[in-house]
């Protein structure tokens, strides 16, 4: 799967709860390769993603936008139509 078809997508819970949709991602670079680490969920994730709102943190890859939660690449069920997330853990966008 391309970054570029996971951005925009739909993000819902297990239970069916909309959480809203993927802005940005986020990610480790280990032995040459990008590994996916969490998902940035949220209208604020967008402003994140050109680096406005980073509160002098140095840039968009260090940046921080207040209430935008990451959910854990972890909490992933499933990658379709929609991204199905675990049910539980403080995934609601502020």
């Amino acid at each position: 799967m391309k970054l570029s078809e996971l951005l925009g997508r739909e993000v819902v819970s297990q239970s069916g709860e909309k959480l809203g949709h993927v802005r940005d991602v986020r990610g480790e670079l280990t032995s040459g390769r990008l590994r996916i680490t969490g998902v940035i969920v949220g209208k604020g994730g967008v402003l994140e993603r050109y680096g406005i709102g980073t509160h002098g943190s140095g840039g968009p890859g260090q940046a921080t936008v207040q209430g935008q939660p990451t959910i854990p690449w972890e909490r992933i069920v499933s990658v379709a139509q929609k991204v199905t997330v675990l049910d539980g853990g403080d995934t609601r966008p502020t």
